[in-house]
């Protein structure tokens, strides 16, 4: 999320009617409900984790135990029995 100026993208008379309200502070400004976004639409991020769990659930295939994956990938024992329940219901 990036910061606009009020005063580059507001026309005058609306600028002053929100400054009654909020004079001088941040205000946050939801996006419509037409144009909001789901969770990892605008970065790759959700792709490389499905990406790392498609890895995860490999290695555990080949025989690593669920400790050993924890630490090689940095996660938690929880995490990593998640990700490998969730990836059995996928197949």
């Amino acid at each position: 999320m990036s910061y606009k100026k009020a005063t580059h993208v507001l026309p005058q008379d609306l600028l002053l009617k929100v400054q009654e309200y909020v004079d001088g502070e941040f205000l946050y400004i939801p996006r419509a409900e037409n144009n909001k976004k789901g969770w990892g639409e605008t970065t790759s991020t959700r792709q490389e984790l499905q990406e790392r769990n498609r890895h995860i659930y490999a290695d555990y295939l080949a025989g690593i135990d669920m400790e050993t994956l924890a630490k090689k990938y940095y996660l938690s024992l929880k995490s990593i029995q998640r990700i490998i329940g969730q990836s059995r219901n996928n197949d």
